[in-house]
This record gives C-alpha cells, sequence and structure tokens, in this order.
C-alpha cells in the first residue's frame, strides 16, 4: 500500500526505504507486464485479476498494481465488488476483481477506403467501435483527395466525441509494400500502381492535427487481424481469412497467433488463383480468376442482374441474396459462387492447412445460403478436408477491415501502455 493506502502504481518511481530492491525488482517486472496485460483485457481473454495473475505468470500483488497502473492510464477498469459476472478466483475464495476496457477511454481513428467510397470511425479498445461516418463519394484516382475527405470526417468525430486519440490506422483495397507502405496494386481504386498511402495518409492526420502514428495495411489482412482478436478467428493458430468486399477477393493467413504478411507485406493474394480456366478476364491479365469469379459483381452478372447506383455493389448482392434466395437465376448464380470459392478454398487448404477459415462480405452470406455445400466442395477437393474437414465460418465482426485498421494504431500503446501514452 502507498501512503493513501491504495496499492503501489507500476509507474511510481519512489519506494519506502524499507521496501528495498525486492520492491523495485517487482515494480520493474509489472513496468513489462503491461503490454501483455493490455493484450490480454483488450483480448477479452483476462476477465478478472485472477486470470491475468496466471496468464502473466507473475505474483497477485503485482498482478494488482500493474491492474492500477492500467487503470490509471484510463485504458482499463477495475471492480472489486463481488457477485458480478467475474467470477470467483481470488484468495480463500473470494471473487476476484473484474477486469474490463475502459468505456471512455482513449480512440483510434480508423478509415477503409473501397471502390464505393469509405468510412471512418473511433474504435476503443476491446475492437468496440465508438462512432462511425460513412462516405459514399465516387473515388477519384487522386488519392490524396480520397484520404484527405476520409480522415477529416474521422476528425469530426474526435471533436465531437472529446476523445484522447493514440494514433490512425486505413485499411485499402490493395497489397501494401512494406516498409513503405505503397499500394501496390489497387485496381477496383484507379490509384496509380505503387501510390506512397502510407504517406499521403501520415500527411493528412498530421494536416488535421491528430497525434500518433498513422499507419495503413490491406483491409482483408485488417479483417483477419480483428477477426483472430475479437472474432470468430479466436484461439486459432493457424486462420485464414477470405473475403470479398465490394469489388475483388482477398485473403489473409494468421501463423502461430500472428498475422502473416510475407517479406514485404505482400503474402497471400487469393484473388488471383485461378478457379474457372475459360472465366471471366481479370484485371490482373489472366483469366478466371477467384477475383473475377465470386466476388459481387460476378454474383450479380451470373443473376442476370444488372448494377445500379444507387447502393454499393455489395449491399446489392446481399439485399438479392436475401430477398429473392429461391428465384431460379439467383439461386444457380449462389450455386456457381459457392462451387468458384470452394475451388480455391480447397486449393488454399491443400497448402496452408489451416486449423479454421473464416469468411467475410458476401462470402459469409454465400455460406448462410448453403453451408453444407460449400463444405462438400472444400471436403471433396482438398487431401485435408477429406481427412477431417477444417471449421469453415462466418467473420461475426461488423466492420472488421476498420476494427483492425484501428488495431495497427492500437499496437504501440498495446507495446509499451507507458511510453506510448506519455
Amino acid at each position: 500500500m502507498n501512503g493513501n493506502g491504495a496499492p503501489p502504481r507500476v509507474g511510481d518511481v519512489t519506494t519506502s526505504s524499507a521496501s528495498g530492491a525486492a520492491a523495485r525488482t517487482r515494480l520493474e517486472r509489472g513496468r513489462g507486464a503491461l503490454g501483455p496485460a493490455l493484450e490480454l483485457v483488450h483480448t477479452g481473454r483476462a476477465p478478472t485479476r485472477a486470470v491475468l495473475t496466471a496468464e502473466l505468470g507473475v505474483t497477485r500483488a503485482t498482478a494488482g498494481a500493474v491492474a492500477a497502473e492500467l487503470e490509471a492510464l484510463g485504458l482499463i477498469r477495475v471492480d472489486s465488488r463481488p457477485g458480478g459476472a467475474g467470477g470467483t478466483g481470488g484468495a480463500q475464495g473470494r471473487p476476484s476483481h473484474r477486469l474490463s476496457v475502459a468505456e471512455d477511454g482513449p480512440v483510434a481513428l480508423a478509415a477503409q477506403v473501397h471502390s464505393d467510397g469509405f468510412r471512418a470511425a473511433l474504435v476503443g479498445l476491446g475492437g468496440r467501435i465508438v462512432a462511425t461516418a460513412p462516405g459514399k463519394v465516387t473515388v477519384s484516382a487522386d488519392p490524396a483527395q480520397v484520404l484527405g475527405a476520409v480522415v477529416e470526417a474521422g476528425a469530426e468525430l474526435l471533436v465531437q466525441s472529446g476523445r484522447r486519440c493514440v494514433g490512425a490506422g486505413l485499411a485499402v483495397p490493395s497489397a501494401v509494400a512494406e516498409p513503405d507502405g505503397t499500394a501496390l496494386n489497387p485496381l477496383h481504386l484507379a490509384w496509380p500502381a505503387g501510390s506512397p498511402v502510407r504517406a499521403i495518409f501520415a500527411e493528412c492526420v498530421k494536416a488535421a492535427g491528430i497525434d500518433g502514428p498513422a499507419l495503413t495495411g490491406n483491409d482483408v489482412n485488417l479483417a483477419a487481424l480483428a477477426e483472430h482478436r475479437h472474432g470468430a478467428g479466436r484461439s486459432a493458430q493457424h486462420l485464414l481469412c477470405v473475403a470479398t468486399g465490394h469489388r475483388g477477393v482477398g485473403g489473409a493467413l494468421v501463423l502461430d497467433g500472428r498475422l502473416h504478411s510475407g517479406s514485404s507485406g505482400l503474402a497471400l493474394e487469393v484473388g488471383h488463383l485461378t478457379v474457372n480456366p475459360e472465366g471471366r478476364a481479370c484485371h490482373c491479365g489472366s483469366r478466371g480468376c477467384l477475383d473475377v469469379e465470386a466476388d459481387p459483381l460476378a454474383f450479380l452478372t451470373a443473376a442476370g442482374r444488372s448494377p445500379g447506383p444507387e447502393v454499393s455493389l455489395l449491399q446489392q448482392a446481399r439485399d438479392l441474396l436475401r430477398d429473392e434466395p429461391a428465384e431460379p437465376a439467383v439461386r444457380a448464380a449462389t450455386e456457381e459462387l459457392i462451387d468458384r470459392l470452394g475451388l480455391g478454398l480447397a486449393g488454399l487448404v491443400n497448402i496452408l492447412n489451416p486449423d479454421r477459415i473464416i469468411l467475410g462480405g458476401l462470402h459469409r452470406e454465400l455460406l448462410h445460403a448453403d453451408p453444407e455445400r460449400l463444405r462438400a466442395v472444400v471436403a471433396d477437393r482438398s487431401l485435408w478436408g477429406r481427412s477431417g474437414g477444417v471449421p469453415i465460418l462466418p467473420c461475426t465482426l461488423d466492420h472488421n477491415s476498420l476494427v483492425g485498421a484501428a488495431e495497427l494504431a492500437w499496437q504501440p500503446v498495446l507495446d509499451d501502455p507507458l511510453g506510448a501514452l506519455a
């Protein structure tokens, strides 16, 4: 206890002479545990202080000091009231203190750009979307114009919320080459190949007076990151995510619990797997790629529908699948896309051997429409599928690419809460 009767804070640099070297060692150990502890609460894996103690492998005193410091930083809440959802687990059968993210704490600015517009959001710890601002715009060939608009929308959300911002993250429908942060192939945005999106985004963020890092990533990679931490991918060690949003098909892979982006950020361009050699011409120059055989435009075309300008292609495809599932042309289009998607997934299963597959965007709706057909195609065409099957699940987070973009901005805080918020 300190002089006020409160538990010692990890950030305290003064200790009584009686505490001596042991107390200083405990505090230093606690400082090193701040980041891992915050990540455990952030991902819902430490709902109580007892669980936090066990997961960190520290004493109750150190876990208490760590939790108190994170609460002092405004990042988590520690609830010592008995009888709640946190259950027991404290010493001598006492209910353990419950831990949760601070609902009124800092936020990250998240932004997403797609072929039909953009969306800005504020996202707190735990993947909680605090506020959103969609923008239906014609995405011009000038990335600076679009990114300026999305950052402006996000800055307005920050003003309205009055929250502290830890940084900004951007999701784009393109492979993002590292370490430069260039959009290698933003085919569906008409942006020049190699556009320096991270540098442009950082300039827009700085011009808006927003503090913290500004980072960029591929939208499906970020969706997979969000689902692995907060959604359908929790607890998976080798997670494959495949999704189609407004145009095209993307994929992402989590290996041993970490997002795998390859040597330069370009891994898993699954949209350019050939699933129909005699199929549609693809933007990449090939033919019959998953990118043009299993996206919303492919579904609308196969169903004999002409896309309209009123809402996004993704929404039009979802509405058609929901409202007219038994109409013969719609049913035939559903089966065609399920078969194409299944072929692509089977090839990926043979190569990657994931322990779970999650599907997003229109692919999630196709899974709901006929789960047995899709699972049968994957099982029939893949060696590992025949040997026991791979769970295929729908993504569960709304706006998971936005949540993943926020994870980029939150990562420095998760790594070093004291340093990032100093």
